[in-house]
C-alpha cells in the first residue's frame, strides 16, 4: 500500500476513534458502517468474524478489529497504522477530558452532557446488535446458538471466549450434520 492509502486507512480509523465514549462496543456501528458499506474494505461475515476473533484477544474490540482490517489490506504496516488510526483520537480525547475532568466533575452541565453521552452509547450498541442479527442469525441452528449463549451470559459468568469456542464448535458440528444429509 502506498503512503496515500496508508493515510486514508489512518484517517478512516481515526474516525471510528472518535466515538471513544463508550468504548470498543459504540465503535462497532461506526466500524460496520466505514468499513463494509464506506470503503469495502470488508464484507459483513468478514467483519462479523474480526468481531469475534477480537472478543476473544486481549484488548479492546474495536482497536482488535482495526487491526485485523489494517493488516488484510496492507499487511503489518496496515495493520500498525489502522491500530494507531483508531487509538490516536482516544488518546488525545481522554487526555484532555482527564486534564479537564478533575475541575469541572461536579458542574451540572458536565454531569447532564455525560448522562445524555451514556444514552448515546447504549442507542449506537443497539443498533450495532440488530445489524449483527440481521447478518447472522439467519436460521434455527443459528438461532439457538444465539439463545444459549445469551442465556449462558445472562445467568453465568462465564469468560467470552467461552462463548466464542463453544460457538465456533457448535457451528463446525451443525455445518458437518447438515452435509451428511
Amino acid at each position: 500500500m502506498r503512503p496515500k492509502e496508508l493515510g486514508t486507512l489512518f484517517l478512516t480509523f481515526s474516525k471510528v476513534g472518535v466515538m471513544t465514549f463508550g468504548g470498543g462496543y459504540a465503535m462497532l456501528p461506526i466500524l460496520q458502517r466505514e468499513v463494509v458499506e464506506s470503503k469495502g474494505w470488508a464484507t459483513e461475515e468478514e467483519l462479523t468474524d474480526y468481531y469475534a476473533v477480537g472478543q476473544c484477544t486481549p484488548g479492546i474490540i474495536a482497536v482488535n478489529t482495526a487491526t485485523f482490517v489494517g493488516q488484510k489490506l496492507a499487511g503489518v504496516a496496515g495493520g500498525i497504522v489502522a491500530t494507531l488510526g483508531v487509538v490516536f483520537p482516544s488518546l488525545v480525547i481522554i487526555t484532555v477530558i482527564a486534564a479537564l475532568l478533575s475541575n469541572f466533575a461536579e458542574v451540572a452541565a458536565v454531569q447532564h452532557a455525560f448522562a445524555g453521552i451514556r444514552v448515546c452509547v447504549c442507542v449506537l450498541i443497539i443498533n450495532a446488535v440488530v445489524k449483527l442479527w440481521k447478518k447472522t442469525v439467519v436460521d434455527l441452528p443459528t438461532l439457538l446458538i444465539f439463545l444459549a449463549v445469551l442465556a449462558l451470559s445472562l445467568f453465568t459468568s462465564l469468560s467470552p471466549v467461552i462463548y466464542v469456542l463453544c460457538s465456533a464448535a457448535a457451528g463446525v458440528l451443525i455445518k458437518n450434520l447438515g452435509a451428511r444429509k
